[in-house]
């Protein structure tokens, strides 16, 4: 397969700059894999389309501030052996540092797509703030840096809390908002937990944005049970496939986190949805002969046509970049063909595209 086989034609003003007013407010297409056949709905219909004995798997990683907008010290300085850089410090050129993964054993250590990277040396200092300074440590082989920053270790998140910005992503062609730190963020968030060694998301698991408190109430009054898990979004999902065969793509490794109870959850249900990507990634990165198994690690699965789904029966998911391996994921699990059909109908009739977009439901 080529990456060529799963593009699309998009028309940008399709793709959603900001989140409506609520929500459940979101339209959503409803596939039936079975039948080929598809129609349009809304979010609030959900509940209706679920029975009793149903699992929403639901993925309550939280998105943390991983963008940080900084001015380079002035290389001279730092030529020159200057060590006091608050009396002599040359502040010269912006930088934009968006952090992506934390290293386990060094928790002021960090991988981070750096703009612009090729003007930043290894050994160069980047400053956000009097409190929050890093020096580039090394380059990555995909054209990532490791940064290290330079405060107590303890006071990192509380920094980054204070000085960084919600991670939208690059196609939301806009500065993030106050606003932003509310709706790109799912209403089951969980605050991090040390087993999972990350500090969460630099991205949202954008299906579940659609929920809220109430559409959560009257899906589990419908008859479903609501299991969760936990996949930090990192890298992979900002970074574009590499190679032209399919095939012979990787994907970055992602923490993931499941508990017993989710496990025994999931393997009690008559039908298993995965609310996004993510979730449906976790369900069969822990799936063992059809049965999911708790535990905790790091996943790089990629899946594409071909796949067999052990765990996941139906899905609802955001619609993807063309030429993605999450568009993959859902061609591998609704079919590709039938998925571009989808797509082409969802732009036909002006549906709203990616993170703050609208959805699919495939059953």
């Amino acid at each position: 397969m080529q990456l060529s086989d799963f593009h699309y034609h998009l028309p940008e003003e399709l793709i959603a700059q900001e989140p409506l007013a609520q929500r459940d407010a979101s339209r959503m297409l409803v596939l039936d894999r079975g039948r080929e056949l598809f129609h349009d709905s809304i979010v609030r219909a959900l509940p209706g389309l679920l029975r009793p004995g149903d699992c929403l798997v639901l993925n309550n990683t939280r998105v943390f501030p991983s963008r940080l907008l900084g001015r380079r010290e002035g290389i001279h300085a730092l030529s020159l052996g200057i060590h006091n850089p608050r009396r002599h410090q040359h502040l010269s050129g912006e930088v934009e540092v968006f952090l992506t993964h934390r290293h386990e054993d060094d928790p002021l250590l960090w991988e981070a797509l750096v703009r612009p990277g090729r003007k930043l040396p290894v050994g160069e200092r980047i400053h956000f703030a009097e409190s929050l300074v890093a020096e580039i440590v090394g380059r990555g082989e995909f054209g990532e840096r490791t940064v290290r920053f330079q405060c107590p270790p303890d006071e990192l998140m509380t920094l980054l809390e204070e000085y960084g910005h919600v991670p939208l992503p690059p196609y939301i062609r806009r500065g993030d908002r106050p606003g932003d730190h509310d709706r790109y963020q799912t209403v089951f968030a969980r605050s991090v937990d040390a087993r999972h060694r990350e500090p969460g998301s630099v991205a949202a698991p954008t299906a579940g944005l659609h929920f809220t408190p109430e559409l959560l109430s009257q899906c589990k009054a419908a008859g479903a049970v609501v299991a969760e898990v936990t996949l930090h979004v990192g890298l992979g999902t900002f970074q574009p496939l590499r190679e032209q065969q399919v095939e012979a793509n990787h994907l970055h490794e992602e923490r993931y986190y499941v508990s017993a109870e989710a496990a025994d959850q999931i393997n009690s249900a008559r039908r298993r949805i995965a609310v996004g990507t993510t979730s449906a990634r976790t369900m069969e990165t822990v799936a063992r002969e059809g049965r999911a198994v708790a535990g905790t690690g790091d996943t790089s699965l990629f899946i594409y046509p071909g796949y067999r789904f052990q765990l996941v029966d139906a899905m609802l998911t955001n619609f993807h970049l063309p030429e993605s391996s999450l568009l993959m994921l859902v061609s591998a699990f609704a079919g590709r063909e039938f998925t571009l059909a989808a797509y082409s109908h969802a732009v036909e009739q002006r549906y709203r595209f990616f993170s703050y977009g609208d959805c699919m439901f495939i059953a």
